[in-house]
C-alpha cells in the first residue's frame, strides 16, 4: 500500500478533533485509559492542536485510493516532552488510524515513511511517547524497534520516551 501524507489546515480542525475522538472511542473498547479527554477535549487540548495546524506539523494519511485512513503530527522539535535536545530528530505525536483500517501494518508504514523523513533530513533519531497505562502501546513501539530511554510525566499523566536510532 501507496500511503501519502496531506497538509492540515485550520479548517480542517473538526475533522482533526473527530478522529481523536474516534480513537479514544477505540482505546476504551479496549479497556485503557489513554486519550480519553478527546472524547470532550478541553481548552488547551484544542489549543495544543491549532497549534500544531498552524505551525504545519499535522497531516492527514490517504491511502492509494485517496481515502483519509488517519492522521501524524510530526515535528522537528518537542520542548514539552523531551526538553531541548542537541541530536537531531524527527518527534511523532498524535497518531491514528482509523478502525477500519487496523490490523494490516499501516501504524508500521506510517513510521517507516516518516523513518525515512528523518533519515533525508540526516536526523539522528525518530522520537515518540506512548501514556505508560496503554502498554500494548508501548509494546507495539519496542516491536518495531523503538528503545524507552526515559519518562516524562505531565498532569494528565506519565508517558514513556521512546527513540530509534536512524541509520
Amino acid at each position: 500500500m501507496t500511503l501519502s501524507f496531506h497538509q492540515i489546515h485550520n479548517d480542517d480542525l473538526p475533522t482533526v478533533l473527530r478522529l481523536f475522538k474516534e480513537a479514544a472511542e477505540k482505546i476504551a473498547k479496549m479497556k485503557i485509559d489513554h486519550w480519553q479527554y478527546w472524547k470532550n477535549p478541553p481548552a488547551d487540548k484544542i489549543k495544543w492542536v491549532k497549534d500544531g495546524i498552524n505551525n504545519n506539523e499535522y497531516f492527514f494519511i490517504k491511502n492509494t485510493n485517496h481515502a483519509t485512513i488517519g492522521m501524524v503530527r510530526i515535528l522537528n522539535e518537542d520542548i514539552l516532552y523531551w526538553g531541548l535536545q542537541q541530536a537531531s530528530a524527527l518527534y511523532v505525536h498524535s497518531l491514528t488510524v482509523k478502525e477500519e483500517y487496523n490490523g494490516q501494518g499501516i501504524g508500521k508504514l506510517i513510521l517507516d515513511t516518516i523513518e525515512h523523513q528523518a533519515k533525508m533530513k540526516q536526523c539522528e533519531y525518530l522520537r515518540l511517547d506512548a501514556d505508560s497505562k496503554n502498554p500494548r502501546l508501548c509494546n507495539y513501539y519496542e516491536s518495531l524497534g523503538f528503545k524507552k530511554v526515559g519518562e516524562k510525566t505531565l498532569t494528565i499523566s506519565t508517558y514513556n520516551l521512546y527513540q530509534k536510532e536512524i541509520l
